[in-house]
């Protein structure tokens, strides 16, 4: 192919500057794609192609207006591409390009997304941490940073490990994650990253990640002071530095608003691993929908802002006493006062996002509609303060402070700024004039006035033509080939004046000019410029005023968001009967008539108590299947977690002890991507919990041990129960179908039984939703089975064998190549069918697994063991036990249950389980 020239090589010499997969360059009013990058463009935005001809070859080309770039960037980023943007600027010798941003999910400003859009830098501090001098931090953990472009939002956090710094980034659900020069090499990190969030994953430049020039520009961007202050690791520093240095490279423009840094310190906040969030579904159902999550709940939220903090509070629960008393004491205020709480939140409603519109000035690509927006909710404000001082108890809560604590006055001086400045309705683009308010400066002024006079007189000049000179259909227009023009009809044609100059003639009529036309023409176009050029320099100065002010604005919306967030809280309460809880700070959990916050939107909810505390911390839940026992318990979890927030809580009455951490292991789902089982997924899940809950800790575990073997499963469940119990010491509810685990509450001072109840009368079981203290000894499944539309000689026959093994009777199994039937016995030693000519090596089994020795003598040694034995031998395909196998079986022996951790016990049955396999 012939090398390109004109402006489709300078496209591709553009293209060899940058690492982004497609390009858009300027080329007068649009902006245009070429190559490879045209046909992208076209497939996925559905863009016309043509043909572009340069040195002669052809090469495909698109393009959008430059009015329309925006969503068509935001389109392209959404899909995962980075597009670098080259603007024009003017030469000596005609135009140029440079690429002045690169666009990635990470630095899109121009998102309609409310939540908040979140740029990621994870740093692993056992490595150099890209110190590119090749030293080692002297900082083990992980280190991150959080940005939103959008809002000028900058987070940074300390992770002790890789599964700290994995909650963390599903907590804060990123959009682009840059992950330093040695988590980049961490493939299981890297896969569970883009397993868990919907994340970009960016590979950014080693050096920005150096410790020394990282601090250096952290330092450079925040102050000295208030990085010393933060606190934080090494690699955390790193992480933000990275962070800055991709934003400022990728010209995102936003590095000014940008104002301040704050830590995200573990201990002044609940503990909600991804595991957790996801169970409880805080922000999205498992099927990963928002409708039906706890967040969409109690989001009654007027602003996007409001949604973004109360979104966050949920996934950031505090453990400070003080913090959520005032949360409370504002949502209560605001619960009792109707009227009032309506006005507050009519009054928020008229508030736009304050934060997103700051971080837009100090990026130059605010309107003239965005600082019409920015004062109409700097005046949201006052209004807001005389809402809540109006009503004595709004006015006695902390509400009154939130909304004192931006700057008043400041904020009244840009808004006044504002209102002398802005027209009443701006147009939408910055270059086509009519952006300012007449008075705002008298330069623009005059020129405004005298282009006024001259289009007054070109309005009138059809009129005065007419009249002067007799003449019928005259019109005066305007069009970019002829320019101003006087058009008359053919019949009047012939008797205009002599100074009128012929310019064109059309079918019905002619069009004319005269010297005082043309001069008019002149002097109007060139106050036009003037004034499209003195209005947006004017404009620009504006703009720029309300960039220095970005820290006010983000003060501003910060308080507006809080209040709209309280305000939330308080109508959900009074719309759904929710209570304040007593909060304190010892192990006592009580709730009386609790009610699952999402559950009891869709159904009548049958409410249930619970009490935890310290001589019943650990409850040991049965019930039949479909009984509500995971409903019950997430309900708890939900409702600590709600309190956690500053939230009223559905129940009658409640105490709660504050918790340091809400774990839960609530079912499982194969991960066969990953080489990882539903057991191994449950046991990793057991494990984590095990190692990082405390006595100060909630923990919910609904069913432990289902995935393998029955006396595998119930040995580590038992072992989990005594762990927790004895060495963890958390508050604990724990189901269970193994109903061995209930005689614990008799053994173990702190655990209790209780049981969720269910009716059985005349074959038939009701549900009754009702939990209440002490066992239950049956599951039901046959009767969920039944309910599920198992085919009747289905459960006809489970009901058959389950009777039988009731009665530790023998079972006929049915079918097969013989006519006769063949009895068969359950082992659950093995977990299999035992045939008839197999019962004293079953019962043997059973009698060995309990841990009793065989006796030679029982009827498992004799009776018609004796004869069917030989028979086995003789003709069966039963093999003498290979030593291998064997040698597994003696190690399996020597294991005590009783003494050996969980986790090591769980490792040893894997170990085993891989030794049988092979």
């Amino acid at each position: 192919m012939t090398e390109a020239t004109g402006i489709v090589g300078e496209f591709f010499s553009l293209k060899e500057e940058t690492d982004a997969e497609i390009l858009t360059m300027q080329c007068g009013d649009f902006y245009e794609f070429f190559g490879e990058d045209a046909e992208i463009v076209s497939e996925e935005l559905d863009l016309k192609v043509s043909q572009k001809s340069s040195h002669g070859s052809s090469y495909p080309m698109a393009g959008v207006p430059i009015d329309d770039l925006t969503p068509y960037l935001k389109a392209l980023v959404e899909r995962g591409y980075r597009v670098a943007v080259a603007d024009q600027y003017e030469t000596d010798s005609g135009h140029a390009r440079e690429i002045v941003r690169v666009v990635t999910p990470g630095t899109l400003l121009e998102t309609s997304d409310a939540d908040a859009q979140y740029l990621a830098a994870v740093v692993d501090g056992s490595g150099s941490a890209g110190d590119s001098s090749g030293s080692s931090t002297t900082d083990s953990g992980y280190g991150l940073a959080f940005a939103d472009v959008t809002t000028g939002r900058f987070l940074v956090a300390d992770a002790t490990d890789v599964d700290d710094a994995l909650t963390e980034l599903y907590r804060f659900d990123p959009v682009e994650v840059l992950p330093g020069p040695d988590a980049r090499a961490d493939d299981e990190l890297l896969n569970t990253v883009r397993d868990r969030t919907d994340a970009t994953l960016t590979i950014h430049e080693t050096e920005a990640f150096a410790p020394k020039r990282a601090d250096h520009t952290v330092r450079e961007q925040f102050g000295t002071e208030t990085v010393d202050r933060l606190s934080v690791a090494t690699p955390t520093v790193a992480a933000a530095g990275a962070i800055l240095s991709y934003v400022e490279e990728t010209g995102a423009g936003v590095l000014a608003s940008m104002t301040r840094i704050q830590a995200h310190h573990g201990d002044d906040h609940v503990t909600l691993d991804a595991t957790t969030q996801r169970n409880l579904e805080l922000t999205e159902t498992m099927q990963g929908k928002r409708d039906g999550s706890l967040f969409a709940t109690i989001d009654h939220t007027e602003t996007s802002a409001g949604g973004r903090l109360l979104k966050e509070w949920l996934q950031r629960p505090r453990r400070s006493l003080e913090t959520l008393e005032r949360r409370q004491e504002s949502v209560a205020a605001l619960s009792t006062a109707a009227l009032a709480r309506d006005e507050v939140q009519e009054t928020l409603g008229k508030a736009y996002d304050l934060a997103r519109l700051a971080s837009k000035a100090t990026h130059g690509s605010a309107d003239a509609r965005d600082l019409l927006a920015v004062q109409e909710t700097l005046a949201v404000l006052p209004a807001l303060a005389d809402a809540i001082a109006s009503n004595p108890d709004l006015a006695d809560s902390p509400l009154s402070e939130i909304v004192d604590r931006p700057d008043r006055d400041a904020a009244r001086e840009l808004r006044e700024t504002l209102e002398e400045a802005i027209a009443d309705e701006p147009p939408s683009t910055v270059t086509q004039g009519e952006l300012l308010q007449c008075g705002y400066d008298d330069e623009l002024d005059e020129v405004i006035e005298r282009h006024e006079a001259i289009k007054e007189w070109l309005d009138t000049l059809a009129d005065r033509e007419k009249g002067q000179y007799g003449l019928s259909h005259v019109t005066v227009d305007r069009n970019k080939t002829d320019g101003y023009y006087i058009q008359v009809g053919k019949s009047a044609a012939d008797g205009v004046p002599d100074h009128y100059e012929e310019i064109k003639t059309l079918k019905n009529s002619k069009r004319f000019t005269t010297d005082e036309l043309e001069e008019k023409e002149r002097e109007i176009l060139r106050l036009e410029e003037r004034r499209g050029d003195l209005e947006y320099e004017l404009f620009e100065e504006l703009r720029e005023q309300v960039a220095a002010r970005a820290e006010l604005l983000q003060d501003v919306g910060r308080a507006l968001a809080t209040v709209d967030a309280l305000a939330s809280l308080a109508t959900h309460a009074a719309e759904n009967r929710w209570i304040q809880p007593e909060l304190h700070q010892g192990d006592r959990l009580t709730l009386e008539q609790g009610r699952h916050p999402v559950v009891e939107q869709t159904t009548e909810f049958v409410p249930n108590n619970v009490r935890l505390d310290e001589d019943r911390g650990f409850l040991v839940v049965t019930g039949p299947n479909m009984s509500g026992k995971s409903t019950y318990m997430r309900q708890v979890a939900c409702i600590v977690l709600l309190a956690q927030i500053g939230s009223f809580v559905p129940a009658k009455e409640a105490e709660i002890g504050l918790v340091d951490g809400i774990f839960t292991r609530v079912g499982a789902l194969d991960e066969l991507a990953q080489g990882r089982s539903t057991f191994m997924v449950e046991m990793s899940e057991l494990s984590n919990i095990l190692h990082t809950a405390t006595e100060e800790s909630l923990v919910i575990l609904d069913e432990v041990g289902r995935g393998t073997a029955t006396y595998d499963g119930i040995s580590i469940a038992w072992a989990a129960t005594e762990y927790l119990h004895n060495e963890v010491k958390a508050k604990t509810l724990f189901a269970t179908h193994y109903h061995e685990l209930t005689g614990l509450a008799e053994n173990l001072p702190r655990v209790a039984n209780v049981h969720v109840a269910a009716d059985e009368r005349d074959g038939e079981v009701t549900f009754l939703r009702t939990v209440r203290d002490g066992p239950t000894d049956r599951s039901y499944g046959i009767h969920v089975a039944d309910l599920a539309g198992v085919p009747d000689p289905v459960v006809d026959r489970s009901r058959d064998v389950l009777e039988r093994l009731r009665e530790e009777k023998a079972i006929e199994a049915k079918g097969g190549a013989s006519s006769d039937p063949v009895q068969a016995v359950f082992d659950l030693g093995s977990g299999t069918m035992q045939t008839q000519g197999e019962p004293g090596r079953a019962q043997a089994q059973a009698a060995s697994t309990d841990g009793g020795p065989m006796d030679p003598d029982s009827d498992a040694g004799s009776s018609a063991g004796d004869s069917d034995t030989e028979s086995l031998d003789a003709n069966s395909d039963t093999r003498p036990i290979d030593p291998d196998t064997e040698a597994v079986l003696e190690d399996l022996e020597s294991i005590d249950v009783n003494t050996t951790p969980p986790i090591e016990l769980v490792s040893k049955v894997q170990e085993l389980q891989e030794r049988l396999e092979e």
